[in-house]
């Protein structure tokens, strides 16, 4: 018979790990389901919600901030220039996600860009004194200190796309191989040969594993890959001009690109234009992300599409679990998770 008030085994209010163990579930799915998380099933949530309500359980957000010396924040850092943020899709999808993943909940989203040396040192002082709960990173290069401050601090953290194949941090990603080799298998399917590829910058893992997918693809078709038809960019859109010219030097013969990002897709597209190059008749062109961008070419842009929205919200869910299972850095580094989301290929008429 359920009891109303009824008392935890310590003799005091009940408390969430009592919940949890009447529901048969983790401490993590409580948090997530009293924070009203949409992603739980709903048998879940009815035992938990049958549990809170036969041990009486009632949640006191202050009191269990203050308690748990919570602080009910999370931080999303941009380890970018603030102009970056703002003029690529990409980081307005994955806030697009990652606010609505926390809009049921009580947690607080504060936005931290930290693309200088100045707003590193002052994002490390803040975060040293513990005031977010966890940290969601975005756009994390290779070299970046902040991962393993977090890691020292023990602060729970999430990050978009691991830094290397030995990443220790729990992370979210799209298929950044897979789907560099659709786009490449996709213009050999059109006939094109010499296809360049302009990458984004090679100290981000995802643009490295772009380019191995790329040359794996070649591979597989018979074709070496070239390295003169491989042109550093850097996710700009000016970075995406340099690089084409760069190639069209180089290999004017070329029939094909396939460009690491929208952006830099529609800088390369401008310098093919210009020199009388017909887009798809003399140079097919795909791009990666499948934004608002890719929509709005002329011709409209070929592009792989990574579900940047579906990204923020895995991140926000991790992070929750995170947050609400606090345990020695050890046993939460033995449960770190790499997860990586399929992309797809949105075929379009630049290609």
């Amino acid at each position: 018979m359920a009891s109303h008030g009824a008392r935890g085994r310590s003799g005091g209010r009940p408390t969430l790990e009592e919940v949890a163990a009447r529901a048969g579930v983790g401490r993590g799915t409580v948090s997530r389901v009293i924070n009203g998380s949409p992603r739980v099933s709903d048998a879940t949530r009815a035992a938990v919600e049958a549990a809170v309500a036969e041990l009486g359980y009632v949640p006191n957000t202050a009191a269990r901030a203050l308690a748990a010396n919570r602080t009910d924040a999370i931080a999303l850092v941009v380890p970018e220039p603030e102009t970056r943020f703002f003029s690529e899709p990409y980081f307005s999808d994955m806030l697009k996600g990652v606010g609505a993943e926390l809009s049921d909940t009580e947690m607080q989203l504060l936005l931290i860009f930290a693309g200088s040396d100045r707003e590193r040192r002052r994002l490390a002082q803040y975060l040293a004194a513990h005031r977010v709960d966890g940290v969601l990173l975005v756009s994390v290069h290779a070299d970046d200190p902040l991962p393993d401050l977090l890691a020292q601090l023990e602060i729970p953290a999430v990050i978009s796309g691991p830094r290397s194949a030995a990443e220790t941090l729990t992370s979210v990603d799209s298929d950044n191989y897979g789907g560099a080799r659709q786009a490449v298998e996709h213009l050999l399917s059109r006939g094109r040969r010499e296809i360049a590829h302009i990458t984004g910058r090679l100290d981000v893992y995802g643009a490295q594993r772009r380019v191995d997918g790329y040359r794996e693809a070649l591979r597989d078709a018979g074709q070496a890959a070239d390295e003169l038809l491989i042109e550093p960019g850097d996710f700009t859109e000016e970075g995406g001009r340099r690089a084409m010219a760069a190639l069209l030097e180089r290999r004017p013969g070329l029939d094909a690109v396939f460009a690491g990002s929208d952006v830099m897709a529609a800088g390369a597209r401008q310098v093919l234009r210009e020199a009388g190059r017909r887009i798809p008749d003399d140079v097919a062109l795909v791009g990666y992300d499948d934004s608002a961008i890719a929509r709005h070419m002329e011709p409209p842009l070929t592009s792989v599409r990574q579900p940047i929205e579906e990204m923020g919200r895995r991140m926000i869910d991790l992070l929750l679990e995170e947050i609400a299972d606090r345990r020695p850095a050890v046993s939460r580094g033995l449960e770190r998770r790499q997860v990586v989301l399929a992309t797809e290929l949105a075929e379009r008429a630049s290609s």
